[in-house]
């Protein structure tokens, strides 16, 4: 009868399972916290982070007796560590640099002024616009300013205009790009079978004036785009005279921000553990991934 009684209040827990669903639970929500705490990490301490896992990582060892985890201090990884501290001759490096950027900048900013004055009656007629970007300056003229209707040959007012942009232009180094644009209506003629002719024989009529007037050859670029590239609609008069154009580009390369050189990884450097492992016959630091 004891027996009986013993084995009647040993009976099995239905309610074991809240256990196991707590653990569940728990690490639901460690998970969570964890991923919101990388959500909102910068790059620096993320950097400082993995190296610490990763040198604790290979600090561990395991006993002989294969029970016990055995963890060697560390140190603390100090901010020195991100990226190597710049030398004197890099910081004056990079202050030539940015002098040199800033003359460049200057020069382009005198050269727009330039050419808005030489150009200011057509500029007041809305003939012409001058605009400063990030890649140098950018100059619009109304083609009914430089040609007659269906033709490439320079008008004398044009030319008086172009010569006064040509000498404010011989003196720089920048590269000039000289785009042609028509609006949609076709041109079908003897000399111009096609809108891309007209626009590129135009373009090259500026080229041969600004050569003439001592711009160097090599710093020129001729280009037609024909209809391609509207401003306007052309479905209105006004909209296609504003399409019928010609385009200067002065592309001031000088004044962008040089890219940075890539840092190389140290030997020492933690991430390398998990790169897999360069090929002796390799060059130029290619990885050699025939085996992944």
């Amino acid at each position: 009868m004891a027996r009986r009684r013993k084995e009647a209040e040993e009976h099995e827990n239905h309610e074991r399972w809240l256990v196991s669903y707590a653990d569940f639970i728990t690490l639901l929500f460690a998970f969570f916290v964890v991923m919101y705490s990388l959500s909102s990490i910068n790059e620096g301490k993320y950097r400082v982070l993995s190296d610490s896992i990763v040198q604790a990582f290979r600090s561990v060892s395991v006993n002989d007796s294969g029970r016990q985890m055995i963890v060697q201090d560390l140190p603390m990884p100090s901010k020195t560590m991100i990226g190597p501290k710049k030398t004197d001759a890099e910081r004056k490096a990079e202050a030539a640099k940015k002098a040199e950027r800033e003359k460049a900048a200057r020069r382009v900013r005198d050269m727009a002024d330039e050419i808005r004055r030489v150009l200011q009656p057509l500029a007041d007629g809305g003939q012409v616009s001058v605009t400063e970007g990030a890649f140098g300056i950018k100059v619009e003229i109304n083609a009914e300013v430089l040609f007659q209707p269906g033709e490439a040959d320079l008008g004398q007012t044009a030319v008086d205009a172009l010569d006064a942009v040509a000498q404010v232009l011989a003196p720089a180094e920048f590269p000039i790009v000289i785009e042609g644009h028509t609006d949609n209506v076709p041109i079908n003629t003897y000399r111009f079978p096609s809108n891309w002719e007209l626009s590129a024989v135009r373009a090259s009529s500026v080229v041969r004036l600004f050569v003439a007037n001592g711009v160097e050859p090599g710093r020129l670029t001729a280009a037609g785009y024909g209809d391609q590239r509207p401003v306007a609609s052309n479905l209105s008069a006004e909209g296609r005279a504003q399409n019928r154009r010609v385009t200067l580009l002065m592309e001031s390369t000088l004044v962008e921000e040089d890219v940075p050189e890539p840092v190389p990884l140290r030997e020492d450097d933690a991430i390398q553990s998990i790169l897999p492992p360069v090929s002796a016959n390799t060059s130029s630091g290619m990885i050699d991934r025939q085996e992944m």
